[in-house]
């Protein structure tokens, strides 16, 4: 062997170690369990589909998939448009623009238990930041109870822009600084407006790079749970559980919101489950982009 070829494999051992035991190993190790009832000790009794026959029958569970739509599609008409708008802002000469990038892309670098304590504070019904404010204004009577049933989902969707509406900023700024200058100084002598350089140019030559943003959007979103799991643990009621949340409740109990009991056999199905909707979803979605590709 090579001196050369020797280097290249010890560089990448790490990594190859690390995937094979943190990525490969777990999923061969729940795609055997979702066909026993494992409570997570004890010995695994073979039950067969009775697992996947039981995730059929599961209202909790669909009800998480509903919620996890809605806040995913939540997510993605709000995030998106305010996105390539600030990146459309930011991307023109003004002063303290590189100030502006950093603070918009500040929130992706908090994890998200942190973002959502710091949160939780603010949006709390008693004595939260938000609701005194609104008081001291006048513009509340009474406090809003913001993690409450009607109002949690919306509360979980709108911090969940504030933390990835930056990320998708940058994106679509590198796709901006992509487009020559001499499309834009052509349309400004034919007389177009912002509006219309906006619609007729801009988001057409930003194709490519809307359709990864919107797919990275669509996928985050699906399986997004650590800010609900701090803020909320899907309740009130299992109005904002979503499909990671509930699976993760299968592994990993939780006892201030419900009941829940550790079913490793149980959860590996619901695991299978979940990644197929995921999966199904992103396929509908390539095959749709694939669609308008060929189209225009």
């Amino acid at each position: 062997m090579k001196r050369k070829q020797l280097h290249a494999y010890v560089f990448t051992f790490p990594s190859l170690f690390l995937t094979l035991v943190l990525g490969i190993y777990p999923i061969f190790w729940a795609l055997r369990y979702m066909f026993f009832a494992y409570p997570g000790y004890g010995t695994p009794q073979f039950v067969g589909l009775d697992n996947f026959f039981r995730v059929a029958r599961d209202a909790q569970f669909w009800q998480s998939v509903q919620n996890t739509f809605v806040y995913a599609a939540g997510k993605l008409v709000l995030t998106i448009p305010l996105s390539l708008i600030l990146a459309v802002i930011l991307n023109r000469a003004l002063r303290g623009r590189h100030l502006l990038r950093a603070v918009y892309f500040l929130p992706t670098i908090f994890s998200a238990s942190v973002m959502s304590i710091v949160f939780y504070i603010v949006f709390n019904s008693y004595n939260g930041i938000l609701n005194q404010y609104l008081m001291k204004l006048g513009l509340a009577s009474s406090p809003i109870d913001w993690l409450g049933a009607g109002n949690a989902m919306l509360t979980v969707i709108i911090i969940a822009v504030w933390g990835a509406v930056g990320n998708y900023m940058l994106l679509f700024l590198a796709g901006l600084q992509s487009i020559p200058d001499d499309v834009y100084e052509a349309a400004s002598l034919d007389g177009v407006n912002p509006l219309q350089r906006l619609w007729h140019i801009t988001i057409p030559m930003l194709g490519p790079v809307l359709q990864m943003v919107i797919m990275l959007a669509i996928t985050v979103s699906l399986k997004g749970y650590e800010s609900i799991m701090v803020l909320t643990e899907g309740g009130p009621f299992g109005k904002t559980e979503v499909m990671y949340l509930y699976l993760y409740k299968l592994f990993f109990p939780l006892t201030s919101e419900g009941s829940s009991v550790q079913n490793i056999g149980y959860g590996s199905a619901v695991g299978f489950t979940t990644a197929l909707i995921v999966g199904l979803v992103t396929m509908i979605y390539f095959w749709i982009s694939r669609k308008l590709n060929e189209t225009y």
